[in-house]
């Protein structure tokens, strides 16, 4: 099955594979740049973005916020006209700001999960008036279930008369935060996720004939190579969306002891953990994961970044944990994957893995 190139709105992906957004600064510009550059969309996480930069312990919120347009520039620099995106969490402190950012510095695109991306399309638009370009920006909401696609379609029908212009479909086998409880991630079978999966297509398909305009679809969650992709292109998904493959790239914007860390797993290694954020998420398990288990890792200042943390009762500070293993302190980092993470076993470039999809 030859797969069709991405169509969203006014932007054309010759290769319909987006590159999922990883933070703490697994995806930035190096690797968003590579990826659009071979025909994809590369995506940079906003997710404490400004970590590197020497004013971040001073102030977290300011820097990551000029620090979104900037890596946004490098991306395009690296693109060659290729589509750029952001990835920004529901959960990110000062949301709105974020978005405003995004779209201040020229994001084609803004990905939204990690709870429900309701204030996304007001935010955006008054970026928009802002600078006079109106229609810009195109926005892909992330549900996990036909319960989620459907709230955010009724609440921007109905607030702001807007609809996606592409819906992510993030499944169970995702990496980072996840959108599902404990207790359907350890029994993944039994959710049935692929009637799930068609549900959501056929509503998204629905709403599209209704509005008379194209809503693309993308699947997301354990799609590791074209062989994963191939059974959700020929359901009816428009493309597909992988993170965890992009990790062990020379491109890939973490310390080489991270990738040392994918590469170094087996499949035993991947495991849930809950995230202090109080949601659940996949991992590598590693000393730092021992540690916690045993009871509360002491941390610095807050750095603002989740809404639902609360710093006094954290057992772990996620920031620092994050932080630490993508600057290459693996054994003092949480090192976020997807459940395939141990397929990985030698180092890529980007232009290669785009070339299996092309």
């Amino acid at each position: 099955m030859a797969f069709k190139p991405l169509q969203i709105g006014r932007l054309s992906a010759r290769i319909p594979v987006i590159q999922g957004g990883m933070g703490v600064g697994v995806s930035l510009s190096g690797l968003a740049g590579a990826v659009a550059a071979e025909g994809g969309i590369g995506v940079i996480s906003t997710a404490q973005i400004g970590y590197r930069e020497p004013e971040y312990e001073k102030n977290p919120h300011e820097t990551n916020l000029r620090q979104i347009p900037v890596q946004i520039r490098r991306a395009r620099e690296l693109a060659g006209g290729g589509i750029i995106g952001v990835n920004i969490m529901v959960a990110t402190r000062g949301y709105e700001e974020y978005v405003r950012q995004a779209v201040l510095g020229g994001a084609d695109l803004i990905i939204s999960g990690a709870g429900l991306p309701v204030t996304l399309p007001q935010a955006v638009r008054s970026a928009e008036e802002e600078i006079g370009a109106q229609g810009r920006t195109m926005l892909a909401p992330i549900c996990s279930t036909l319960k989620s696609a459907e709230v955010i379609f009724h609440y921007w029908e109905k607030k702001y008369d807007r609809l996606p212009d592409l819906v992510v479909i993030e499944g169970p086998l995702a990496g980072g935060h996840l959108g599902f409880d404990r207790k359907q991630l350890e029994d993944i079978e039994s959710l049935h996720y692929e009637d799930e999966v068609k549900r959501i297509l056929e509503a998204v398909r629905k709403k599209a004939e209704n509005a008379n305009r194209a809503i693309p679809v993308v699947m997301a969650g354990g799609i590791y190579d074209r062989q994963d992709a191939q059974p959700w292109m020929e359901m009816g998904a428009d493309g597909v969306q992988m993170a965890t493959r992009f990790v062990t790239t020379w491109e890939c914007d973490a310390a080489q002891a991270y990738k040392d860390a994918y590469l170094r797993a087996g499949k035993e290694d991947i495991v849930l953990v809950k995230s202090p954020v109080g949601m659940p998420g996949r991992a590598i398990r590693n000393a730092f994961l021992e540690r916690a288990e045993k009871g509360r890792i002491p941390h610095g200042a807050c750095h603002g970044c989740i809404k639902t943390c609360s710093p006094a009762d954290t057992p772990y500070c996620i920031t620092e944990a994050l932080v630490n293993a993508v600057k290459g302190d693996v054994d003092n980092g949480l090192i976020f994957c997807g459940s395939n993470a141990w397929r990985a076993r030698k180092m890529e470039h980007v232009k290669d893995i785009m070339a299996e999809f092309a």
